[in-house]
């Protein structure tokens, strides 16, 4: 009776018990589970991590108005302005933006572009000029986007071969009004090419824009071409000849910065700039 009580308990500790059975069953397929789940957690933080990565554009010159019209589009975008920098330090740092922006100021000096005996028809800035055929250069070996405002759409033209009228009302007089005391109140009307990306961009032919300059582009840029005039035939807005092939790059002769938020010829340049950057 002694013996087989002992084999019993023998028994007894060998043989697993029905929950033990269990728990060896189930413990594989657990830790399947939390491998699957800790890779999906995974997976959705670097996904949102990606998602909330700001874009960073660099500005050629900044001022409160660019700065509220990128952020009306979004917020989280990390404005960089260039102006103050050496050429080489503002090199590196656009090489780690994802677009650029060219923005008004100055005249480009007029020898860049073979009318030399005009400089004193001009307010130059000639670092700045310096500054920005670098950046643009830089900008398009990188294929990096270009929006380039009033200035920037001038010294863009003469970057890329183009020449500049030197003063409007001396060189090409006419009834409208590109410069005014009150930049707010100085306002034309402009007719887009149909066939242009920037037709495609902003869904209009024409409409009224504020602008506030004296010079204005003469001899498109052989890379270039005109895609938007005032009535006057003053060149609005030139881009690349075949922007489908092309990085971003459109320019305008006028101020979207200073018009209402959700001009047809404001809002859709800004929103498709931003756009662009995101993909660079």
């Amino acid at each position: 009776m002694q013996a087989n009580r002992e084999e019993l308990a023998k028994g007894d500790k060998s043989a697993p018990s029905m929950n033990q059975e269990l728990i060896t069953v189930t413990k594989k397929p657990m830790k399947k589970n939390n491998l699957i789940i800790l890779i999906l957690f995974s997976v959705l933080v670097s996904c949102n991590l990606e998602q909330k990565v700001p874009l960073k554009i660099a500005l050629s010159a900044s001022t409160s108005n660019y700065e509220n019209w990128i952020h009306r589009a979004d917020s989280s975008v990390i404005l960089i302005d260039l102006k103050s920098m050496g050429i080489d330090s503002a090199l590196k740092v656009l090489s780690g933006c994802n677009g650029l922006l060219l923005t008004g100021g100055e005249d480009v000096v007029p020898a860049y572009y073979g009318k030399a005996a005009d400089s004193s028809r001009c307010v130059s800035n000639p670092h700045r000029d310096s500054l920005e055929f670098a950046l643009i250069h830089k900008a398009v070996k990188l294929k990096m986007p270009i929006l380039g405002i009033c200035r920037g759409e001038q010294i863009l033209n003469v970057a890329m071969g183009g020449t500049l009228l030197v003063d409007i009302p001396t060189d090409h007089p006419s009834g409208i009004q590109h410069k005014c005391d009150d930049y707010l109140k100085c306002f034309h009307s402009v007719k887009l090419d149909k066939s242009s990306n920037l037709w495609k961009i902003c869904s209009s032919d024409s409409g009224l824009v504020t602008s506030n300059h004296h010079q204005a582009v003469d001899k498109v840029a052989p890379c270039f071409r005109a895609v938007a005039w005032s009535a006057d035939s003053i060149v609005e807005a030139i881009e690349y000849k075949n922007p489908s092939t092309m990085p971003f790059l459109q320019a305008v002769q006028w101020h979207p910065e200073r018009m209402e938020k959700n001009d047809k010829l404001s809002k859709p340049l800004v929103e498709s700039f931003l756009k662009s950057a995101r993909k660079k």
